[in-house]
């Protein structure tokens, strides 16, 4: 869309962006490339226009846009021309013009602090998530780490030197009562790694960590959470193949379901991990390992018709993006399991043990165990570093379980 083309809609409709007119242009196009709609892109040409017109009437420069000219464009009593029906302006007017603001400060041509709500982490906070990165530690760990210390700041206090072993104890008792035996022990890992890190400083006494009581949640206690093959077909045809969203969450849940792979392993897979002439596909997992899965034929076949038929033209890499506009990588392993619950939901599978993407895993597993396969296949598969942990599923297999269990002391059966 050129400069010409947009002053001709804007004398159509008596909306002149004046000196904004250059930057919408290139907005829009921003706009196109991201493959949103035209209505909303001609949605996005009008508020954005509109913004324009009042700024000339105003004679407000563009050096001189920040949020308050914004809100105050937001809250003005129209009667700019274009015979609107209402002499206010919508939220949802006025939210575009503020993207349209971010656009500009992108590009540099206004400078406007960011509205992001983010909370900023102390500067004790940022150092320690600086020490966990020299460590080497993975970025979803680092994240844990100091999320679970934001959390136990306000119950600590902010000066290290004050703390003392009946402090620490407090604290984690008192979180047992809050949270989860599994949240509790993540918070009491954290906080010992956060202790050592301020020993290393020199801001606390040295060996605190020691005095954090220790969590009763043993690893692999807890019995896998699955669904029986069946429900998982269900789970696989309830997309619909004749919608770009369908093609793309059936390929998916095959991906989950026939490979066992996590949520994260199908967000960070990228086109070049696909080899099609070997039927593979390689797989960057925990601990930053690279693992090489065969291809079944009908998770290669989902592939294919998703990536032929409903992926956007995007220059992004990754095998999965957003639909909707703007086109970009899912953002987080949220956005899978999302997939997944809205797939159960379609299946009609009623109180599902859990509603996430490691449910898929965890059936998986199970069914290859229960058809027979060796703790070694499945550990492959699943690419675990230790059969004890493949090992954890093989608890739901009662029929082999009963052959292996002996008597109960005395004589009485089991």
């Amino acid at each position: 869309m050129g400069i010409k083309n947009v002053i001709q809609i804007c004398n159509k409709q008596f909306l002149s962006p004046g000196y904004l007119t250059p930057h919408l242009v290139t907005f829009i196009d921003k706009l196109i490339e991201q493959h949103f709609t035209s209505l909303t892109i001609r949605s996005y040409f009008d508020s954005v226009a509109h913004f324009g017109g009042w700024l000339q009437k105003r004679g407000i420069p563009i050096e001189d846009i920040n949020w308050d000219v914004a809100a105050s464009f937001a809250s003005h009593r129209c009667n700019c021309p274009g015979g609107r029906k209402k002499h206010a302006v919508s939220r949802k007017y006025a939210r575009r013009v503020d993207k349209f603001l971010i656009y500009l400060d992108h590009i540099g041509v206004i400078d406007i602090p960011s509205r992001s709500s983010k909370i900023v982490p102390p500067p004790l906070v940022v150092r320690f998530r600086e020490h966990l990165c020299q460590r080497g530690l993975a970025s979803a760990s680092i994240d844990t780490y100091e999320d679970s210390i934001l959390t136990l700041l306000p119950l600590l206090g902010a000066n290290p030197r004050k703390y003392h072993a009946a402090l620490i104890r407090e604290v984690i008792c008192n979180s047992a009562l809050q949270h989860s035996r599994c949240k509790t022990k993540k918070l009491s890992t954290a906080l010992r790694v956060y202790l050592r890190f301020l020993a290393i400083e020199g801001l606390c006494v040295t060996d605190l960590d020691a005095s954090v009581p220790t969590v009763a949640e043993w690893r692999l206690s807890s019995i896998p959470r699955y669904i029986t093959s069946t429900e998982v077909e269900r789970t696989i045809n309830s997309c619909d193949l004749h919608s770009y969203h369908g093609l793309r969450d059936q390929a998916i849940i095959l991906l989950l379901a026939r490979l066992g792979l996590r949520a994260g392993d199908v967000v960070n897979m990228c086109i070049s991990d696909i080899n099609w002439l070997e039927g593979s596909i390689s797989v960057r997992g925990k601990g930053k390992t690279e693992d090489k899965l065969p291809l079944p034929q009908d998770v290669g076949d989902a592939l294919l018709a998703y990536l032929k038929k409903a992926r956007p033209p995007v220059k992004f890499d990754q095998v999965f993006v957003c639909l909707n506009a703007p086109s970009r990588p899912f953002s987080s392993s949220a956005s899978i399991s999302c997939i997944v619950s809205a797939a159960l939901l379609r299946a009609g599978i009623i109180n599902p043990p859990s509603h996430g993407a490691h449910l898929l895993r965890h059936s998986a597993a199970t069914t290859l165990l229960r058809d027979g396969a060796a703790l070694e296949t499945v550990s492959s598969v699943l690419r675990h570093h230790s059969l004890n942990m493949t090992a954890y599923y093989a608890k739901v297999d009662i029929h082999m379980l009963m052959k292996i269990a002996q008597p109960w002391p005395g004589g009485a059966s089991c």
